[in-house]
């Protein structure tokens, strides 16, 4: 096919989560609540854990950068949908869809990694104690999480060049409510064997590798955790892993779920758009509601900061 033919398609028009063209006022107010609850929620996160000395741990450094992550996930397919629902305005420019696509792919592959790093932090903290600050140190810290960066990165510029050398005829519907790499497979009419083959590959790197690690690091924990003589220590240490263990569960369960679903029918599933509302809007707004009603340090200094306990209480032991 002559590349000419990718001008063809110059604008999508985005399906969303119906086909209907008519303002879905209802669905608009519950997910400008969701987006609202997730930015909110997330930016109180962020500033807990900035303003509370006692909170300058590694843990907590990978939990202000999952809640940063989480602001900008939303943020790139969120405000899209809500336009869409309110204005039945559905269509997107070629660049634009490509963006969206960069970002989403970006910030997606990301959280898969500090979700690892969590995982391997509290590995370290739990197995090998005495020696966690050196391990964990600042320095290695900030290397880690700017090699989750680049790792999304590298990802994010991967797929968006597969795309771009895509031919696009018609029709341009996207059957989605964001721009992804799979559903601009199913609308491109190129060979798109390659770009399938490079994204099951990134979806094998940067999602079921890090999967498989995450299980093995909890298969370690709890190994380390039975070993512990009293149950009140067994109970201690498996509330510091249950918090991140469950975001784990939802945002892989419903990951994998779509990205792994077979291609030939994915156009075709609603399933795969309302699991996907779970991973691009659900977990994002969930993380800090998870963080903050499972963790006492991080309730206790969110009191603080709301001026709810008093000032005795502030060396109290968590």
């Amino acid at each position: 096919m002559e590349h000419s033919n990718k001008s063809s398609v110059s604008i999508f028009l985005i399906v969303g989560l119906s086909e209907t063209a008519d303002p879905q006022i209802l669905l608009f107010l519950i997910f400008l609540a969701i987006y609202l609850i997730t930015v909110i929620g997330n930016i109180v996160i962020l500033s807990v854990i900035s303003s509370n000395r006692k909170l300058h741990t590694p843990m907590y450094f990978f939990l202000a950068n999952l809640a940063a992550v989480d602001i900008l996930l939303s943020s790139v397919t969120v405000p899209k949908l809500l336009l869409i629902l309110v204005t039945a305005q559905k269509s997107i420019s070629y660049a634009g869809c490509v963006t969206q696509l960069y970002f989403f792919q970006l910030f997606m592959v990301v959280e898969c990694y500090i979700l690892t790093v969590m995982a391997y932090d509290r590995y370290v903290a739990i197995c090998f104690p005495l020696n966690y600050t050196l391990i964990m140190s600042r320095a290695v810290r900030i290397r880690i999480v700017l090699a989750c960066w680049a790792s999304g990165l590298l990802n994010s510029v991967v797929q968006a060049v597969s795309v771009c050398h895509l031919d696009f005829c018609s029709p341009n519907k996207v059957d989605h409510f964001f721009c992804d790499v799979t559903p601009l497979f199913k609308l491109s009419c190129s060979d798109t064997k390659v770009g399938e083959g490079l994204f099951m590959i990134v979806v094998v790197i940067a999602g079921m590798g890090p999967l498989i690690f995450i299980l093995v690091t909890y298969g370690r924990i709890i190994s380390a955790v039975t070993k512990i003589s009293t149950s009140q220590g067994r109970r201690k240490t498996f509330s510091t892993c249950a918090s991140h263990f469950m975001v784990v569960a939802l945002y892989y369960g419903s990951g994998i779920f779509s990205y792994i679903w077979p291609s030939s029918t994915y156009a075709m599933d609603k399933d795969v758009k309302l699991v996907a509302v779970l991973y691009t809007v659900m977990t994002p707004m969930l993380n800090p509601i998870i963080y903050s009603l499972r963790n006492r340090e991080v309730k206790f200094a969110m009191r603080k900061a709301m001026g709810i306990y008093p000032k005795h209480h502030d060396n109290r032991t968590l």
